[in-house]
């Protein structure tokens, strides 16, 4: 914007100041000395002179190939983030169409938002101190009712099995996550043309063609951030498996970034290691990504623009051989 002669232009760059020294102090610099750390020999609670490995890739080798506590943290990760997330997004899906579906017109739709995203806002150590207490053997809450039913003699010990402790904490992460995304599907449904909902229902479209055909393609964007955010979120989950189950039982719970907790700050303090393990994450995170952002691309978008760059470079062929 000019007037008068002055550029304001500038002022922008001034209020982004702030910003970007916050990222190059607390977020770029930390991540830049991490990567730096893998490479190194650092350890020890003590600092001490640091040199870079002769092979400068010998933690990630280590922790690949031999280190299985890591390799396990890896897949309970995976496999947490897999048995939460998909009954997450197919609930808030069900969800969204619920809430945006004009036909129904819910009432009190207010409410109901608020009361499915409030597990979002309670912190973690209040859900890990509350899901105890509901399977505390052998006297709880959860261990009396199926008692009470006769769907169990004896009490059973909930969070010392394998299955029913993985179980617990990928519920508990969708009990606390599905209504956020929710919230933001709903907010993308409120963004789309409205004329298009009116032009399927004239053309006799019912609810679930109008969901399908409609909401879900126009979603494609929404969509594809809530799984890059839910996929970073699942991949560094650490605060509910860490304050209800510490990683137990037998390390079912464990996930990378407790993995890297540990190593950067308990025992021996191996900070190359954790550093290393938190280089790896990063990289299978972008990997990851990457797939999603291909998988999720606008194809018609894409054969529009490769067929404006034919016609393009039809038109360019053309005028050559006019001026030859």
């Amino acid at each position: 914007m000019r007037r008068k002669g002055v550029n304001y232009s500038k002022y922008g760059y001034i209020f982004t100041l702030p910003f970007v020294l916050a990222f190059l102090v607390f977020s770029l610099y930390p991540i830049l000395y991490t990567a730096l750390i893998g490479f190194t020999d650092m350890k020890g609670l003590i600092p001490k002179p640091i040199h870079i490995l002769d092979n400068p890739f010998q933690n990630f080798k280590d922790l690949l190939y031999h280190n299985p506590t890591f390799i396990k943290s890896l897949k309970n990760t995976g496999l947490l983030w897999v048995i939460n997330f998909v009954p997450q997004i197919v609930l808030a899906l069900l969800l969204t169409a619920w809430f945006t579906n004009k036909r129904l017109n819910i009432k009190g739709q207010g409410a109901f938002k608020v009361l499915l995203y409030m597990p979002n806002i309670i912190t973690a150590s209040t859900i890990a101190v509350l899901f105890s207490s509901l399977f505390a053997y052998p006297m709880g809450p959860i261990n009396s009712l199926f008692q009470s039913l006769g769907w169990s003699d004896a009490p059973i010990f909930f969070l010392q099995d394998k299955t029913t402790a993985r179980g617990i904490v990928a519920f508990i992460q969708f009990w606390m996550w599905y209504g956020n995304t929710m919230i933001v599907l709903v907010a993308g449904v409120m963004g789309i043309n409205p004329a298009l909902f009116e032009s399927a229902a004239i053309d006799g479209a019912n609810g679930i063609q109008t969901f399908f055909r409609i909401t879900l393609p126009s979603l494609r964007t929404i969509l594809l951030f809530t799984l890059i955010t839910s996929m970073v979120g699942g991949l560094t989950m650490f605060d509910i498996p860490q304050l209800f189950l510490a990683g137990g039982p037998d390390d079912s719970t464990l996930t990378t970034s407790m993995f890297i907790y540990g190593q950067a700050f308990k025992g021996s303090y191996m900070y190359n290691k954790a550093a290393a393990a938190s280089m790896i994450m990063f990289l299978i995170t972008a990997a990851l990504s990457a797939v999603l952002f291909y998988l999720m691309r606008d194809r018609d978008a894409g054969r529009l623009k490769k067929a404006e760059k034919l016609r393009r470079r039809a038109a360019a062929q053309a005028a050559a051989v006019r001026e030859v």
